[in-house]
């Protein structure tokens, strides 16, 4: 294939990708979503101030849970969620995208959680929600569904408790395989349970659940990352929250002149750019390219997309030596943001010397990606993640405190580095920007 061919066929298939996902996704935010989402009347489950929607945690629906051909019918599966941003009220999102049969909940709930990473609700926070007033939904195959609005005080920086109980078989399970959280499941209905004496099977997983928005005067907007392994954290502490996307939302609460934004982490491990996850490699999910209208554009009041992504187009079978078409699809996606009124950021694309798939021949892409992406226009401002983890006297490789050990992902300190190296004005949109 030529590199003309090549340019082609990649804007041929970003416009396929932009139609068909314009077609089948109503998204969670959005100005029509952030206008109706309140009750036109005063209710209990209204919030009681002015304030705005904005998104304080989601994550990305990567495939079909193996095994699951019937789904958990008579489960209940509690999902523990970590807060960016905190609020007066709060509404999710429920995602059947991987599901080939009709997913109905009859009960679901949400909660602050007693402690870290516990099933125990803490005490007068457990809140039964709703779907269109409704205490039951049936969401089709490949589709998803919004609640309605509860009111509760939200922290930022806290474990939140979704629950959802399924009575009948569905089909495979949509889930979030590294989650790097703990969540639980049990049997029977036990949604509204507050002790969680009864959710004794543990989780890695995130099940169904992509989205959590609050009603909040602390956030005007949101920051979402698309990225792979490395933004989902994959080497991070087990429910300790120190992906890098968590040191960022930490900095963004704490620093002075900080914008108030929300950090929301949409990264897939083995995530790429140009190419979906296999039937070999499912859990790698949908491409960057085709994946980013449900996953960013459609996010609640967000401002501004940082994109990570790359290292696996190169690593990966079958590998995109070609750095041109690499970075034509990080560009297509900055258009395509920047399309949207958002403000895009580009990283580039970190070490990885020592580990099993390095080579020269591949080191040499990576250093010619990162030179187009460091001088590329179509990018407002540029994160530099390389010389922020390359070892300066062996610049393939990351400096040995900031290494997971698989010379590849970074170790807590490694993700805090990332987070340090972002400069939080450039995150700022434009005051003149319209969503």
């Amino acid at each position: 294939m030529t590199r003309n061919m090549g340019y082609a066929l990649l804007a041929g298939l970003a416009a396929v990708v932009v139609l068909v996902s314009g077609a089948i996704f109503i998204g969670f935010g959005g100005e029509d979503a952030a206008s109706t989402a309140l009750p036109k009347r005063p209710s209990p489950a209204a919030p009681a101030s002015s304030g705005n929607w904005v998104g304080s945690w989601a994550t990305s629906a990567a495939a079909a849970e193996p095994n699951t051909r019937y789904g958990y019918p008579d489960r209940s599966i509690r999902n523990v969620v970590h807060t960016s941003a905190g609020g007066t009220a709060a509404r999710i999102q429920l995602s059947n995208l991987f599901g080939t049969r009709p997913l109905t909940v009859s009960h679901a709930t949400l909660a602050l959680a007693a402690a870290p990473s516990a099933p125990t609700a803490a005490s007068g926070t457990m809140r039964r929600l709703t779907f269109g007033t409704q205490n039951s939904v049936t969401i089709p195959p490949g589709g998803m569904v919004t609640s309605d609005a509860v009111r509760l005080n939200v922290p930022h920086a806290t474990d939140l408790l979704v629950t959802t109980y399924s009575p009948t078989a569905s089909g495979p399970v949509t889930y979030h395989p590294f989650a790097r959280q703990t969540s639980y499941l049990a049997e029977g209905d036990k949604a509204a349970e507050i002790d969680g004496a009864s959710f004794t099977e543990r989780s890695p997983y995130w099940r169904y659940l992509t989205g959590v928005d609050v009603w909040t005067h602390e956030s005007d907007g949101a920051v979402v990352v698309l990225g792979d392994s490395i933004t989902d954290g994959i080497t991070s502490s087990p429910g300790a929250n120190r992906r890098w996307t968590d040191f960022l939302a930490q900095r963004l609460r704490t620093e002075r002149d900080a914008p108030r934004y929300s950090v929301l982490n949409q990264g897939i491990s083995g995530n790429r750019i140009l190419t979906d996850g296999s039937r070999y490699s499912p859990n790698n999910g949908p491409s960057g390219l085709s994946r980013l209208d449900r996953d960013v554009l459609s996010r609640t009041a967000v401002k501004t997309v940082v994109i990570q992504l790359g290292i696996n187009d190169i690593i990966k079978r079958p590998r995109q030596t070609d750095p041109d078409l690499i970075v034509a699809g990080l560009e297509q996606l900055a258009q395509q943001a920047h399309h949207r009124g958002l403000r895009v950021i580009g990283s580039t694309l970190t070490p990885f010397g020592g580990h099993r798939a390095h080579s020269a021949r591949l080191e040499a892409v990576r250093q010619q990606v990162n030179e187009r992406i460091r001088s590329s226009e179509a990018f407002d401002a540029v994160v530099d993640f390389d010389a922020a983890l390359r070892d300066p006297a062996n610049p393939v490789r990351m400096r040995a405190p900031y290494d997971s050990g698989d010379h590849l992902h970074p170790s807590d300190n490694g993700y805090r580095a990332m987070a340090q190296a972002v400069d939080l004005r450039q995150l700022k949109a434009s005051t003149s920007t319209q969503l």
